[in-house]
């Protein structure tokens, strides 16, 4: 082989180990690249998941917000005209209360209300006092049950109030009282609870 050939051998040899080790470097080169892509591509994506769902749990919470704002405005609207519904129905009970007081029905509820309060307070002085509208009644009922009945410095409504100061007991069946107290418990049923 001459000296030449040798060169050319030697020259091929070297050619070829030098596009060997290229070809090698680009190909871990691309690999690196790839991973890096890789890497990059599946940042990105947990990026933008995790910003879909921060975006999705803020409208979930704006949405829930509005529905809380919307929800207390209908109780508060609903309550309202349950207020007033409530006021319209009391103002008919009222009236429907002084048309009772016309009645004989009331004077018989009157003189029920005053022996009840003799029963319970048995032998202990006990003073009763009718609404200045009814004085009319105030004699027969005074005579009928022998009690002491006074007529009230200022209106209840109708019924009577009794007191038993020696017990320190009021008994109060005026219709003044038993109208707050019946709007106090009022509540509207609306079905659902």
């Amino acid at each position: 082989m001459t000296t030449e050939e040798k060169l050319k051998h030697f020259q091929d040899i070297c050619m070829e180990d030098a596009r060997d080790r290229s070809a090698k470097m680009l190909d871990d080169y691309m690999a690196a690249l790839e991973k890096s892509f890789e890497e990059h591509t599946a940042d990105a994506k947990r990026r933008a998941d995790m910003q879909v769902a921060m975006e999705t749990e803020k409208l979930e919470r704006e949405m829930n917000k509005r529905l809380s704002i919307a929800q207390l405005d209908l109780k508060r609207e609903v309550s309202h005209k349950q207020e007033e519904l409530k006021d319209k129905l009391f103002v008919e009970l009222k009236d429907l209360l002084e048309n009772f007081m016309d009645t004989a029905d009331y004077q018989r509820l009157l003189e029920c209300q005053v022996k009840a309060a003799k029963e319970f307070a048995g032998d202990a002085e006990l003073i009763i006092y009718m609404d200045p509208s009814d004085q009319d009644k105030l004699q027969r009922i005074a005579l009928h049950h022998n009690a002491t009945i006074k007529v009230s410095e200022y209106s209840f409504m109708g019924g009577t109030r009794a007191v038993i100061p020696a017990k320190h007991i009021l008994i109060d069946n005026s219709f003044e009282t038993k109208l707050k107290e019946a709007r106090h418990e009022f509540k509207f049923d609306l079905g659902g609870k």
